[in-house]
């Protein structure tokens, strides 16, 4: 059920406090506060949103997983860049969510409702395509990886250690 969200405009009477430090909304004088920028919203969606962080960490170890397993180059570069699309769908789900909540407040309205989740489920889309891809991509080698040392520490007896897998 849908509550009714005021269409009217503020009132006049209503006061405007002027914002202190550089204002986001006015463009960019140079390429340098264009970064200033990026990398302010970066941070915001580091610091406030959990899943950011997970992905980051997701992300970071599926790089260096293929760099341990010593996958090609241009493979491993795929997976960064299906990495990469999880972090920006996850930048453009904060944005849409911060712009909803700017323009319904404290009300409930199923547009608004519809934006989230759609949002939402543009990001669980991407994170499961980047999982697809990093599992195609790292489950054959980490799989002969294990098998190999298996078989090496059966022909040794069984003396083997579980580090042996990573480091023989």
């Amino acid at each position: 059920m849908t509550q009714k969200v005021s269409t009217s405009t503020p009132s006049r009477t209503e006061k405007v406090v002027p914002m202190q430090g550089d204002f986001s909304w006015q463009v960019a004088s140079n390429l340098l506060v264009s970064f200033k920028y990026a990398w302010s919203g970066i941070a915001y969606a580091f610091t406030t949103q959990r899943n950011f962080r997970i992905h980051i960490c997701i992300g970071t170890f599926a790089i260096c997983l293929g760099l341990i397993l010593g996958l090609p180059l241009v493979e491993i570069a795929v997976i960064a860049l299906t990495s990469g699309l999880v972090l920006v769908m996850e930048l453009l789900n904060t944005a849409i969510e911060s712009v909803v909540d700017l323009t319904v407040k404290q009300t409930y309205h199923e547009l608004a409702k519809i934006a989230k989740d759609c949002a939402a489920g543009a990001v669980l889309i991407s994170a499961l395509a980047a999982v697809l891809v990093a599992a195609a991509l790292l489950l054959p080698p980490l799989v002969r990886l294990i098998v190999s040392t298996l078989k090496r520490q059966g022909r040794q007896g069984g003396q083997g250690e579980l580090k042996s897998i990573f480091f023989h």
